[in-house]
Formats: structure tokens, C-alpha cells, sequence
């Protein structure tokens, strides 16, 4: 027996029910593509930002925006630079989430996370 028949739900509504969520998990991957587009374009722009402005080279972009499976409409920007003084960190950091109020980013001063992050960073990490 099927679940439509166990549960009394006739064929056409059924259908309905199942065109609305196909296309509703359509929209879903549409903004989603966008949002990432949108991100990607952001980590861009925040490690111009540093490399010119706070002399920070290597950037470095972690996280769900590098593995596109686990990106999602609620996701950030991880960035981790390197060259940041307990001076500067705090400005940079600012300046970098000053881009933009759509999506969060997030800087990391690479020499003080600790030791697990940095391995995520090393190793999963894409240069900017």
C-alpha cells in the first residue's frame, strides 16, 4: 500500500502538493547560487582589502564557501590573514565586515587561532 492510499490522499492533490515543492526547492537553489556568487565575490573584495590596505598576504578563504555542498542561505565568510599586529587586527576585522550587511564576514588573525583551526585553514584553506 502506498502512502498516498494509507494516508487518503487523492493522486491530483498529491501532484499539487509535490509540483509546489519542486518548485519552492527551485527557488531555494536559485538564491542559493546567488547568495554564494555573491559571497565569493565579497571574500574577493575583502582580501584586495587587506593585501593593499594592511599589507596582509597571504588571505586565506575557509569554511562552507569552499565546499559549495554545505553552502548555505544562512552562511558566512571566513577569511584568515596572516601579517595582522594587535594593532591593526582590529581595524582590518572591522573594514572587512564594513563590505557588506547581506552577508557576515568574518576575519581571523592566523597567529592567534589555535592550532586546529589553523590545520582546517592550512589545509582546506583557498588563497585568495
Amino acid at each position: 500500500m502506498s502512502i498516498n492510499m494509507a494516508l487518503n490522499i487523492p493522486a491530483e492533490q498529491m501532484e499539487k502538493y509535490k509540483e509546489t515543492a519542486r518548485k519552492a526547492w527551485q527557488r531555494e537553489q536559485t538564491q542559493r547560487k546567488k547568495r554564494h556568487d555573491r559571497a565569493w565575490q565579497l571574500a574577493r573584495q575583502a582580501a584586495t582589502l587587506l593585501k593593499t590596505e594592511y599589507n596582509t598576504p597571504p588571505v586565506v578563504l575557509f569554511g562552507s564557501l569552499t565546499h559549495p555542498d554545505r553552502f548555505s542561505l544562512r552562511s558566512d565568510v571566513d577569511l584568515a590573514a596572516w601579517g595582522l599586529t594587535s594593532v591593526n587586527w582590529l581595524k582590518a576585522s572591522a573594514a572587512v565586515r564594513n563590505l557588506a550587511d547581506d552577508i557576515e564576514l568574518n576575519l581571523v588573525d592566523i597567529s592567534c587561532c589555535s592550532p586546529e583551526l589553523r590545520d582546517i585553514i592550512e589545509s582546506e584553506g583557498v588563497i585568495l
